[in-house]
Parts: structure tokens; C-alpha cells; sequence
């Protein structure tokens, strides 16, 4: 690619991309450290809302993946960053973890049981029968319901699990009421992780694995879309849809930042 149409900065999704399970995808170490060297803006986008950033980042240089943590933006950062637009330093009933509390405390945000603003479900390990039916019960009562991301199940290294989507479910069944999902694919989520190095969708790209998250919230937010074959999407597939990616590669190993 020619120098001058390069992108300038890149948006990468991190399961099926960067890595598969535990351990690096051939050629994401290299492909990160030429963005690094090149000065490139980047972040790693993930709908994950477990962990904060430098967790993260311990978690990928232990496999082998040197990115910094200020590089990698989760689903629970662009949730937080969401919630201070909409009522500023406002409260929340929350059922997540780390990652989730720790983002919302970042914006000023205070955490409670009793007469929320809103009710805030992220990933979870750890939950009980209580906060769900006391989450339940609040937003039946019309406290604002908000979720990280509308994943329904993720994998494991033993199989695939529930998901925040899962869980959401089972509030919004039984209360009536559908959550408003701020990860991906929601362009929310890509808006603000473009504010959040100050970039331009005109002179960005978003590299991913899955065309109904990656792709779709590029295209819908005016980026370059590469669909990479490392991951849950296979050439054929792509045939399905009725958009398709700006290009398709093997995998991040074939681009040149």
C-alpha cells in the first residue's frame, strides 16, 4: 500500500485477531510492534468488560503481546464514558466487575443499592440471585438499564459461557424492559474510542474478525473495514451478508501499518 493512503489510525478487535484463546494469532506480536514503531495511533477494542486496561495488558504481555494499556479500550470505558454524557457524575446499581466498577468510578460516578440512576450490567463471574432480582426490581420500578455489550455467550479454553447478553435477557424478561447495549456493534462505541485519541473515521480503519460487531459498526461509522480470516468468519460467509468489508485478509499478519 502506498504510503500516502495508509490509514492513520487503527481500530483492532482483539479475540480472533490478536489472539485466539490464550495465545498469540502467527503474526499479531509483529503487527503490533510495526504499529508501535511507526507511531501509528491505535486501540484495541474489546467488548470484554471483566478487566481494566492494565489488566488487560498483563494478560496479552504474558502471552506474548506488548501493547500499552492506554491502548486498549473496553466496553465498561466507552459505558462509563456514555453514562457522565448522559447525567454527570451521577449513581448506578452495578453488577460487574473490575473493569466496569473501576471505569465508572473514573468518571465520577458513585455506586449504590438504594435509588440508582441507572442499573448498569457488565461481565460478570460472580453474581447472585439477590443483585439480579434487585436489579430486576429497579428497573421494573423505572430505573434507566444499561449493559456493556449484547454479547450473549464468549469462549473459553473449556467451552463457551454466558455472556453479559445472557444475563441482560434474563432481566429484560422478567421485567419488561430492554437494556440500551453500549459496546459493539453500537457506533457508540466506536465514536468514542475515535474521541478517545482524537481521530478522524475518514483516516481510520477498523480491523475485526466478526461481520455482525467489527464490520458493521465500522461501516456504520464511516471507517475502512478489513475482515481478517483468523477468526470466526470464513470467506464464505461474507457471501451472506448484504455489506461486506473494504477488504479481506488471511489475517493481521498481511498488513503493513
Amino acid at each position: 500500500m502506498e504510503e500516502s493512503s495508509r490509514p492513520k489510525n487503527y481500530f483492532i478487535d482483539m479475540d480472533g485477531v490478536l489472539m485466539r484463546g490464550a495465545a498469540p494469532i502467527p503474526g499479531a506480536p509483529e503487527f503490533v510492534r510495526r504499529l508501535i514503531e511507526r507511531e501509528a495511533k491505535f486501540l484495541l477494542l474489546t467488548n470484554n468488560s471483566l478487566f481494566t486496561p492494565r489488566d488487560l495488558r498483563l494478560r496479552l504481555a504474558r502471552s506474548g503481546l506488548e501493547v500499552p494499556a492506554e491502548a486498549i479500550y473496553t466496553s465498561a470505558m466507552a459505558t462509563a464514558r456514555f453514562l457522565h454524557s448522559q447525567a454527570p457524575e451521577g449513581t448506578a446499581f452495578v453488577i460487574g466487575e473490575s473493569g466496569l466498577t473501576t471505569a465508572l468510578h473514573e468518571v465520577g460516578y458513585t455506586l449504590t443499592d438504594t435509588n440508582p440512576d441507572y442499573v448498569v450490567l457488565g461481565e460478570t463471574r460472580f453474581f447472585s440471585f439477590e443483585r439480579i432480582t434487585h436489579a430486576t426490581r429497579l428497573v421494573a420500578d423505572g430505573v434507566s438499564f444499561v449493559a456493556t455489550n449484547p454479547d450473549v455467550a464468549g469462549p473459553t479454553d473449556f467451552g463457551i459461557e454466558p455472556a453479559t447478553g445472557a444475563f441482560a435477557s434474563l432481566i429484560s424478561t422478567a421485567s419488561g424492559v430492554r437494556p440500551y447495549f453500549v459496546g459493539k456493534p453500537n457506533p457508540l462505541m466506536m465514536r468514542t474510542a475515535l474521541n478517545a485519541i482524537d481521530a478522524h473515521s475518514e483516516e481510520s480503519v477498523m480491523i475485526g474478525d466478526n461481520m455482525d460487531t467489527d464490520v458493521i459498526m465500522g461501516l456504520e461509522s464511516g471507517l475502512e473495514t478489513i475482515l481478517v480470516l483468523s477468526g470466526v468468519t470464513s470467506r464464505a460467509d461474507v457471501e451472506r451478508y448484504s455489506y461486506g468489508p473494504s477488504r479481506i485478509l488471511d489475517s493481521v499478519a498481511d498488513i503493513m501499518p
